[in-house]
């Protein structure tokens, strides 16, 4: 294959919804590209992009697949991303790397909840954006409300570049207001007839052509100049006022299609190859630094992985753009990130499953490579001369869905936590660890379906049953008031015994809290706990009561009933125990015994000190169709939600709200639902705070329950 230059390259990300068609538009671009010979179908389970299991069995697409064609002499790289929400990652990281994103909408439905979503991510990724209304042959198909619902939901840059005549079952004409031709495709789609516009089209196409005109002139000053003195744009001088509106992102052409029966989809590669940027016309990608990379063959080479798999017989299969400089076979490489020297030993273009060796390259392409030793989603890779360099990595979403997972044959979940492991490699937004607080294997993701795939992954292709079940809540214990104790453990079984007594009292941990003034503090020892919070241990004996060699006994037991703590076997902290008095013995007295008596005197105190049960809040912002916020509200005070306010997100409005952890189990399922699915979140830990009395004495009662039954 040959070496296409960065001027040569168009990168896109074809994205929308499920079912929108991007995966028959991504085949029929392969075939209109001469890349293959046959154009496959989804329910024939055989196309090009969706070729992993789950995706033959499920019939839609899963994971992004990477894939190019050819169109006017240039290499188009593709990536045919999910359309369900709970894959959001791979969409997020298809934009990171495609220079112009082809957002596919279904032309029977109008803009659904897919359009929606994936919308606000090519705002947060500041991306080019060209709509494609697909499926133009179905019975109900509706071009103009269908463009009604994408200018109100999108905006009035919506701007038609085609419109289709005959709309519905039988369509197979467009008119193309760039060219000012109309298009006829034969039975089966492919090259079309292409002929002037008939009388009684004419009047309509000109007047949308002014308009047209009129809007490329408005976004391009250079333009407008010659529009007011030519009154016109040759369809030259309109390429370059698009690619301008791209960019800048205040045009977003509208082009027509039925991907299925490949109509129209050639003149969308036309398209993408005269009017969208090349990967050296976009602003630019920026170190973690500050450095900024433009996209110039001459800089010393910087690339990003942005995907990884796992193949069957291959092994890691690492993919990345070059962003600067060029790449070739056997060529030696830094990862800052890892701080690992990396060979890349081969060099590929892929489409799908199949891969083609190619020996360079340059900036701008999109490539793939096997076997790196130490290299993964968001590492950068640097030459020789830039071995610092750390491009900014791609943020992906916080976990909104979360399950403990067990095997079935507890032997095997030792192999279950490996295949999760590996199954993160390939998806950053599923997140699996033991929890050893909680004592369960927590698997994190983007919602039910996310970890469901993940479930059906381990029981088909590996075999092993597993179980999901609610996890537990990482509480924290803590107390509100000073109390004082005492503990004397003694042990006699002949021979040496067991000897320790010591004299507590503990108050709650405040920072700037005044000391307290009762004993004389003699020593203080600090801590910083893991888990958050703090815990201080003072030293106030007086005249040797316990030795100063079995002070670290009493902290450790300490320790270890603040890993367990009294109340529900949670974390506890924010504590300052004072150990003030206690007694000795000259034979009997030893460290385990000073563990003992310090762990249970603390535990006595800990009791009477008004212990009070903390739970995780987590700030909860939620994306929300104006009609559905009070169903929304009302299911968030449902949960213990204390609303902080409510903003505006262009057609929606954001309610931002501290939600506890125990209440947003299942939350993604009950939002899609309560909202059709047109609703989205997010949600990161805030901080802990006090549960309720009435919750409290449950806890309290199910840990009591709990310690019955384990006896």
């Amino acid at each position: 294959m040959k070496v296409y230059q960065t001027s040569e390259i168009r990168n896109i990300a074809l994205i929308g919804g499920a079912k929108s068609g991007k995966t028959t538009m991504a085949e029929a671009m392969l075939f209109e590209g001469g890349i293959i010979s046959r154009r496959g179908a989804v329910e024939d389970k055989n196309t090009v992009s969706d070729f992993r299991p789950i995706e033959l069995e499920r019939q839609n697409s899963v994971s992004a697949s990477v894939l190019y064609t050819l169109c006017d002499n240039m290499k188009i790289n593709i990536i045919d991303t999910p359309g369900f929400d709970d894959f959001c990652g791979e969409v997020i990281s298809a934009l990171r790397v495609a220079d112009t994103a082809i957002m596919m909408v279904n032309g029977q439905n109008g803009v659904e909840v897919g359009t929606e979503i994936t919308w606000r991510y090519t705002n947060k990724a500041n991306t080019p954006v060209i709509f494609v209304v697909n499926h133009l042959d179905l019975e109900n198909a509706n071009f103009d409300e269908t463009i009604r619902q994408m200018k109100t939901q999108f905006g009035n840059n919506i701007t038609l570049m085609q419109y289709p005549v005959n709309a519905g079952l039988g369509f197979n004409t467009i008119i193309d207001l760039l060219k000012m031709k109309q298009l006829k495709y034969p039975v089966g789609g492919g090259k079309p007839e292409i002929s002037d516009i008939p009388a009684n089209e004419k009047d309509k196409a000109e007047e949308m052509y002014n308009t047209l005109i009129e809007e490329l002139a408005s976004k391009d000053e250079s333009m407008m100049e010659i529009f007011f003195d030519k009154g016109t744009l040759t369809e030259e001088q309109m390429h370059k006022a698009l690619k301008t509106g791209l960019i800048n992102r205040t045009i977003f052409p509208v082009l027509c299609a039925c991907a299925k029966q490949d109509i129209g989809v050639g003149r969308v590669l036309e398209f993408i190859a005269g009017s969208t940027p090349a990967p050296n016309e976009m602003p630019g990608l920026k170190t973690k630094e500050g450095k900024l990379l433009k996209c110039n063959v001459a800089d010393p080479t910087s690339a990003l992985i942005f995907k990884t798999s796992i193949e069957q017989h291959l092994g890691e299969i690492s993919y990345f753009k070059v962003f600067a400089g060029e790449i070739t076979e056997a060529m030696d490489m830094i990862n800052p990130v890892r701080q690992s020297k990396e060979r890349l030993s081969q060099l590929f273009v892929i489409n799908g499953k199949n891969r083609e060796k190619v020996e360079k390259m340059v900036a701008g392409d999109i490539g793939a490579t096997i076997k790196l030793k130490n290299c993964y989603t968001n590492n950068t890779l640097n030459s020789l001369k830039n071995a610092d360099d750390v491009i900014e990595p791609i943020t992906f979403p916080n976990p909104r869905f979360r399950a403990a997972v067990k095997a079935k044959n507890a032997s095997d979940d030792e192999k279950v936590s490996g295949i999760l492991i590996e199954l993160a490699k390939m998806d950053p937004t599923l997140i699996i660890g033991f929890s050893r607080e909680l004592k369960q294997m927590i698997l994190q993701g983007q919602g039910e379906l996310h970890l469901n795939l993940a479930k059906w992954h381990v029981e088909t292709l590996e075999k092993i049953p597993i179980e999901f079940y609610a996890p537990r809540i990482p509480y924290r214990e803590t107390i509100t008031k000073s109390a004082k104790s005492m503990y004397r453990h003694k042990k006699q079984s002949g021979g040496s015994g067991q000897f320790g007594e010591v004299h507590m009292m503990i108050q709650p941990y405040r920072e700037g809290m005044t000391e307290q003034n009762e004993f004389p503090i003699r020593g203080r020892d600090v801590i910083d706990l893991e888990w958050g919070g703090k815990l201080q241990m003072n030293n106030c004996i007086v005249g040797g009561a316990i030795d100063a060699r079995f002070m670290p006994a009493i902290l450790k037991g300490v320790m270890e009933k603040m890993e367990e703590g009294p109340l529900t076997g949670s974390y506890a902290r924010d504590i300052v125990f004072n150990v003030y008095d206690g007694k000795m013995h000259p034979v009997d007295s030893n460290e385990i015994s000073f563990k003992l008596a310090g762990r249970n005197a603390f535990r006595e105190a800990f009791k009477n000190a008004g212990p009070k049960i903390l739970e995780p809040i987590y700030d909860v912002e939620v994306i929300v169709p104006e009609d559905k916020m009070g169903e929304v509200m009302t299911d968030l005070q449902g949960r213990r939600a204390v609303i902080m306010g409510m903003d505006s997100e262009g057609n929606y409005q954001k309610i931002i709200a501290k939600v506890p952890l125990a209440e947003l189990n299942r939350y993604s399922t009950a939002l899609s639902s309560i909202t059709s699915g047109r609703a989205t979140y997010n949600m990161k830990f805030a901080e802990y705070s006090q549960v309720p009395g009435d919750i409290q004495d449950k806890l309290l009662k199910a840990y009591e329950e709990q310690e019955k039954d384990e006896e």
